[in-house]
């Protein structure tokens, strides 16, 4: 990390020197790359979250059978980024599962091209799905740990004052289980922020990311003051993000109302 600062700081000869920011910024494709990489964090995470609560929910329901739906959604967590670039390319390329089955169905008489450098919007939705499917698993673990926090007695009085199931979420547990939300989206969005492997997998160049335009500076330009210039950008992203978040959602001694 420092080193990475040192370098987006430096020009070729080791001296000090904003150059490497400057021309990050007039990058042809640094606005795109930081508004795709913005419009996934602001998608993915809230219906990730919604997910995830969802399934935290069911797994700390105890009833028959929670203990199997636990290892089913934790899955994904056994698969890489890049692999589930992969797999999700499959089925959203022109001749995928995806096609294949619209066409069984007879909803398609041909296939539907979903990644289409053109369509912009159904590369964003491929990515959303593929990060949700792969990712949600780690949010939901987070939250299943907090969700065996509450006192069960909290939950057992919401249903004597004939609280509804929506009641006690709203007003029981989402109260107690902000310190594993504040936790939860602090670590998802800065891995939102790095995301790389599942975009270069569906997309290709077609769409562009922070984190593939440090790669390719590094890479194919073969300057790394540049791809240090937008690794240092990423972290201070990161960071900002962080303090918002820890500004606001405080975690303090909840009362349930």
């Amino acid at each position: 990390m420092v080193q990475a600062f040192g370098l987006a700081f430096q020009d070729a000869g080791g001296n000090w020197s904003a150059d490497s920011l400057r021309r990050m910024v007039a990058d042809a494709q640094f606005s795109e790359a930081l508004s795709t990489t913005l419009i996934l964090i602001v998608v993915i995470i809230p219906v990730q979250f919604a997910l995830a609560l969802a399934m935290a929910l069911v797994v700390n329901a105890r009833l028959k059978g929670a203990g199997l739906w636990l290892y089913i959604f934790a899955i994904p967590l056994g698969v890489s980024e890049l692999v589930a670039g992969i797999v999700w390319f499959a089925i959203f390329t022109e001749r995928g599962w995806l096609n294949s089955f619209l066409e069984g169905v007879g909803l398609l008489e041909r296939p539907f091209i979903f990644l289409s450098y053109q369509e912009r919007g159904w590369l964003i939705f491929a990515i959303v799905v593929a990060e949700a499917w792969r990712a949600t698993s780690i949010i939901m673990i987070i939250l299943v740990a907090g969700l065996q926090g509450i006192p069960r007695d909290y939950l057992e009085a919401a249903d004597v004052f004939g609280a509804s199931g929506w009641q006690k979420v709203r007003r029981v547990i989402l109260p107690l289980l902000r310190p594993s939300l504040q936790v939860a989206l602090i670590l998802r969005t800065i891995l939102a922020f790095q995301v790389f492997a599942t975009v270069i997998a569906i997309a290709g160049q077609g769409l562009t990311v922070l984190s593939s335009e440090a790669y390719l500076w590094y890479s194919s330009y073969r300057d790394s003051h540049v791809a240090a210039a937008y690794a240092a950008f990423i972290l201070i992203l990161s960071v900002i993000s962080t303090i918002l978040f820890l500004w606001l959602l405080p975690v303090h001694e909840e009362r349930v109302t």
